[in-house]
């Protein structure tokens, strides 16, 4: 009851008109910056954090606004994914596996309206949780130590094979292809210079952003050439664009599947909306694909994959709020803005600022029902995208993912490495060899890497740290399982095929 009252309150505070006008922009701007391919919520956040300034916006005020860019971007990310297969932030990687599939298949206007209500349910899934359970779920946070978190990212490596559905092998060297493309920049223990060749713009490593842009946006680029010259039309004619109702019905039971696992690796700090995002496409597909489905077109690998990032962005608010300590790359320029405003996250927040904590609370209730509201009619907009020619559709394209990633740094030096990954994602792609491997690798690489470093040295190089958490130890046996079943799946496979019979996987 006690927290109704405080909610109630939270209200009046998020319906004052300057707190409701600054959560309807934000909605907006957020979901403009989210489809646009380069930007993500870090950045939208952080081009906007000026304007809170100069504004002279108060503390709850200007949480208000970055808090519905967040959520906006959050939902705008699947829009560029599914109508051009090119992910507007990294979440978004998981929604092109199934949403692009789909728009080729003319299912462009269903795709879009169950990814916005997934996107709706993986972040009101949050929101409640946020308002019920921050304290609690902040506290059970804090036990994770470095060893558990490498073992978390040991899982999520685990799951890969599971989320490509590619060949193994190939699986295996993409993944550690982009472990590799992960460890160039400076070493994070010593300072040296790894893999660099010489190159002052290398010390920061690869940006994922640009990588993610060069491997998705540039070789489907260079693969629609290559159709035009040889003849032949790579997307199909529309479908409607006014979606149903029975066509959101197959991705409900995955939303709210995929918006418990997000929310779950949303609270972890430092875990953030891509692990969310693929560890929920990655359950999804283990309960769900009994006819081979996912990745040719499936309604449900839409739809978990967007409620759990959209969870686990709710998510990472908890341990900002509650415990100081950033959730996400979003939450952490938040968190700077916060104290730079002379307000510390923690435990006393709700204590000493409830007026921020729950009008930013009624703020995202608000912002979730805009966002649905926003997105939904303008599916029919988003649709023509594809209707344009390809002469027109594939300058576009390029225009758009050169613009957003100069803008991320204004360096025509990724530029180049953008053009250089496209050119690798396109070699790949003639392969056969599965892109996401690749970018998790790259993604998730860094913070496996820091996490061990940061285990061995409390543990003074004894690798059985990583052993004596019983967290971890669950985690290692969930990996165990689910390694076990992958090749049990495997070989049940092989024995379905006659000798000599060739065994054909899809990417």
């Amino acid at each position: 009851m006690e927290t109704l009252t405080f909610l109630a309150a939270g209200f009046q505070v998020a319906l004052t008109p300057t707190n409701l006008a600054l959560a309807l922009f934000g909605c907006f701007a957020g979901t403009i910056i989210g489809s646009l391919p380069g930007l993500g919520p870090v950045n939208g956040v952080a081009i906007l954090i000026p304007l809170a300034f100069s504004l002279k916006l108060d503390p709850t005020s200007a949480l208000i606004m970055l808090s519905a860019v967040y959520y906006g971007a959050m939902y705008g990310g699947r829009i560029s994914s599914i109508m051009l297969n090119i992910p507007g932030d990294e979440p978004a990687i998981m929604t092109t596996l199934d949403g692009y599939p789909m728009a080729r298949q003319g299912k462009a206007a269903e795709a879009l309206a169950i990814s916005g209500v997934a996107s709706f349910i993986g972040a009101t899934f949050a929101t409640v949780g946020l308002t019920l359970f921050a304290p609690l779920l902040a506290k059970a946070a804090i036990y994770f130590g470095p060893a558990d978190y490498f073992a978390l990212y040991v899982l999520a490596f685990a799951t890969i094979g599971g989320i490509s559905g590619a060949n193994p092998i190939k699986t295996l060297l993409a993944a550690c292809l982009g472990l590799m493309i992960g460890t160039v920049g400076l070493d994070p223990a010593t300072g040296t210079a790894r893999y660099t060749l010489g190159s002052f713009h290398l010390y920061d490593g690869f940006d994922p952003i640009v990588a993610i842009v060069g491997l998705f946006a540039i070789s489907e680029v260079l693969l629609l050439f290559e159709m035009h010259l040889q003849g032949s039309e790579p997307i199909k004619r529309l479908g409607r664009l006014i979606p149903r109702f029975s066509d959101l019905k197959p991705g409900l039971g995955a939303s709210l599947r995929g918006s418990v696992v997000g929310f779950i690796a949303g609270i972890l700090p430092g875990a953030g909306a891509s692990l969310g995002a693929v560890m929920s496409y990655s359950f999804e597909k283990r309960l769900s694909n009994k006819n081979d489905t996912f990745g040719k077109g499936d309604p449900r690998g839409v739809a978990a994959p967007e409620a759990g990032n959209n969870a686990a962005s709710g998510g990472a608010l908890i341990p900002m709020l509650t415990l100081g300590v950033p959730g996400s790359g979003t939450t952490a320029v938040m968190l700077a803005m916060l104290v730079s405003l002379n307000i510390q996250p923690g435990p006393l927040l709700f204590q000493n600022n409830p007026q921020i904590v729950w009008g930013l609370i009624a703020s995202l209730y608000i912002a979730n029902f805009v966002l649905l509201a926003l997105n939904i009619p303008m599916i029919g907009i988003f649709t023509r995208i594809l209707s344009l020619p390809q002469w027109a559709l594939m300058p576009f394209v390029v225009m758009v993912s050169f613009l957003g990633i100069y803008s991320i740094s204004h360096s025509s030096f990724d530029l180049l490495v953008m053009i250089g990954f496209g050119v690798l994602g396109f070699v790949l792609r003639k392969l056969e060899v599965s892109l996401v491997p690749v970018v998790l690798g790259l993604l998730l690489g860094a913070d496996m890497e820091n996490n061990l470093r940061r285990a061995l040295s409390i543990s003074d190089g004894d690798f059985s740290i990583l052993f004596q958490s019983p967290i971890s130890l669950g985690l290692y046996a969930a990996t165990a399982v689910l390694l076990a079943t992958a090749v049990y799946m495997a070989a049940g496979d092989r024995k379905a095929h006659k000798p000599g019979e060739p065994h054909l996987t899809e990417e």
